[in-house]
């Protein structure tokens, strides 16, 4: 009984409540202690060397006495110790560079004693010390202040991963080249990180002999399951750059097949350097597996056409505005006025940049852009060159619901900038448009394609204006405020279910910056009046989508978490057009932008339409509004909405 308390009051001591030895933790050894220890391997040393040579023909000089001749041995080695700050280093995280301190003092110890003895002899004609001892010596305290370095260091880690090594995931690397391998370098490194390297997984190698970094490179030949299961691998690092879509989607494939955690690690070239290793190394998202290949930009287009200008962003704080906002930041502007009329956001992005771009020359502005008054000041005040139109409300059943905040901000809003705009010579007016824009069956796509018509024939009205209007339109944005994904993954954290609007709908989906690049490239290639058209890649089933997050989150679908069809949400399509019927597109010299034709009609008979609307949204009821907005945008045909009514022909006559 004494005995077990004994023990248990033992290992208590030994660990800390999250298993690891308390040894670990202790500080470091003082600077005199590891001097102490040093002198007292040299002593050690000088014994050993003289013990050795007792036995053999050579005769140690009698000028002066061993003991004097070791004591002035000893005391140069505790000098040239300071001259190369041999103490300075920590023990157990020895590097090359303390080895090298520790064989210098060595050398010049031995140097400097054998010089003194060969200056006495050639005086004197006898030597005070004895060469082959002075030699001896050197080799041997080297020899014993190095092992010593190499055994604490070695016992430290191994004491370390046997305190974690039980809860830390066994890891395989996918892929041999410069970026794995160094990401390879980094886990076996930093013991305190939770993973444990088993090996490189790779196709191009044919035999498990290769090695790196002392870790087998693991043949994959149609034989995955396999290999997880002989080398009980828990996890899966890729570097997503070194792998196109169609392998990372097949890695993944096989991981979920097989219960195997992912996890994405980016190039170590772009880390945070002020995040440690753990934090760049996350589970894969669904965003990592976007079948899409890589956007190539001309930067140097981008940065003659930003470098030095006041630029203006609307709707800055929002997710494309903010970003667009991030990347011009990095060519150097002159000026950015970032406006929104979300105040709690735009704060947070002013903290942003302060903290991540502290020379970057920004402001941001509290505005409504309905509100012509507070925009004409806000261009008076500033000489904006370029203005990026980021502003939008943009969620579906929300402005089916709220028509009219529709027109006064997609539309109204579009109309005031674009008119101070060509009021204050603006040279650049980049609008961000959606698909949702073609063939609209929504208020919220008809209103953006109604923003899209009129800068679009106010360009078309006046071949001497010197602002130039530019339409993007692309589809949905990955992680976008209030977009699928992140209510997907709320969804599951719940624990489901995962609600779905329809088993067959599908989307397009690009990542964030991808999308603000492509809205950057697109200014600098427009002439004015073009709507440029982004390649969105391939289609997404939203359902499928749902599916393969829930798997990814380590649950299975139906079984753990459920997926409820919940029906088409009001002006909701089944799938979204990038291009309507009455459309041409043209290519352009980048591969990811095509220029839309379509026919936008007059400006004088859009302008009379809009500023109608525009009169009617404030004062009355939805339907009128709706109405209205169906005759400025012929194809608008509202579909699982309560504005379907307008659309009939009795209620045509009627009117």
């Amino acid at each position: 009984m004494f005995m077990d308390k004994l023990k248990q009051k033992f290992f208590n001591n030994l660990y800390t409540g999250d298993n690891k030895l308390k040894i670990l933790d202790q500080r470091y050894l003082p600077r005199w202690a590891v001097i102490l220890l040093d002198v007292l391997f040299c002593i050690f040393s000088m014994g050993v060397a003289y013990f050795v040579l007792l036995e053999t023909p050579m005769v140690f000089p009698e000028i002066v006495s061993i003991l004097v001749q070791g004591t002035v041995i000893i005391a140069l080695n505790i000098i040239f110790f300071f001259v190369f700050k041999t103490y300075s280093g920590i023990i157990r995280h020895s590097t090359f560079m303390d080895i090298f301190k520790l064989a210098f003092s060595s050398f010049f110890t031995a140097i400097t004693v054998i010089s003194i003895s060969y200056i006495y002899f050639f005086t004197s004609g006898s030597k005070l010390f004895l060469s082959t001892f002075v030699l001896l010596y050197m080799l041997l305290s080297f020899t014993t202040m190095l092992l010593f370095r190499i055994s604490v260091k070695e016992v430290y880690q191994f004491m370390k991963n046997s305190s974690v090594g039980s809860f830390k995931k066994r890891v395989a690397i996918v892929g041999v080249d410069d970026h794995t391998i160094s990401l390879g370098k980094a886990l076996t490194t930093e013991s305190n990180l939770p993973f444990q390297l088993v090996g490189f997984l790779s196709e191009s190698f044919g035999s498990k002999r290769y090695k790196i970094l002392g870790k087998p490179v693991i043949p994959l030949k149609d034989n995955f399951a396999e290999v997880i299961s002989v080398h009980q691998i828990d996890g899966i690092l890729i570097i997503s750059e070194s792998l196109t879509s169609k392998e990372k989607n097949q890695i993944v494939d096989e991981c979920l097949a097989n219960n195997v955690e992912m996890f994405n690690v980016p190039l170590l070239e772009t880390w945070n350097k002020k995040e440690d290793i753990q934090s760049q190394i996350k589970p894969i998202q669904i965003e990592d597996l976007l079948d899409r290949d890589p956007i190539l930009i001309e930067s140097d287009s981008i940065k003659n056409d930003l470098h030095g200008k006041t630029i203006l962003v609307t709707g800055g704080a929002g997710s494309i505005g903010s970003e667009i906002v991030r990347q011009i930041a990095e060519f150097d502007p002159k000026l950015i006025v970032v406006l929104d009329q979300a105040e709690s956001a735009l704060h947070e992005l002013e903290i942003y940049l302060i903290q991540n771009y502290p020379k970057l020359n920004f402001i941001t502005e509290l505005a409504n852009i309905s509100n012509m008054y507070r925009l004409e000041m806000l261009f008076d005040k500033y000489d904006f060159e370029m203005v990026y139109h980021a502003a939008a409300y943009k969620h579906v059943p929300l402005i089916e619901r709220n028509p009219l905040e529709a027109i006064y901000v997609n539309i109204l809003g579009t109309v005031n900038l674009s008119v101070l705009s060509v009021k204050h010579n603006i040279d650049k007016f980049v609008m961000v448009s959606t698909d949702k824009a073609v063939n609209p069956t929504n208020v919220m796509g008809a209103s953006k394609r109604a923003a899209e018509m009129y800068v679009q024939s106010l360009q078309n009205s006046n071949k001497d204006l010197k602002t130039r209007f530019i339409t993007t339109r692309f589809g949905n944005v990955l992680g976008s405020n209030g977009s699928v994904i992140p209510h997907f993954r709320k969804q599951i954290t719940q624990g489901g279910p995962v609600t779905v609007t329809h088993k067959d709908i599908i989307r397009y989906f690009m990542t964030i910056p991808e999308a603000c690049q492509l809205v950057l490239q697109a200014g600098t290639m427009g002439v004015g009046g073009e709507i440029f058209v982004f390649d969105m890649g391939k289609p997404i089933r939203i359902l499928d989508m749902a599916e393969r997050m829930i798997r990814l989150s380590g649950f299975e679908p139906y079984e753990d978490i459920d997926i409820k069809i919940t029906g088409l949400r009001p002006g909701e399509k089944l799938y979204e057009e990038l291009l309507n019927d009455t459309s041409t597109v043209l290519p352009t010299h980048h591969p990811k932008i095509m220029i839309s034709k379509v026919p936008c009609g007059a400006f004088e008979e859009i302008n009379k339409k809009m500023k109608t609307l525009i009169k009617t949204a404030t004062r009355h009821k939805d339907s009128q509004v709706v109405k209205l907005l169906k005759d400025l945008v012929p194809e608008f045909i509202s579909e699982n909405s309560e504005f379907e009514v307008l659309d009939t022909t009795s209620f045509i006559k009627k009117e």
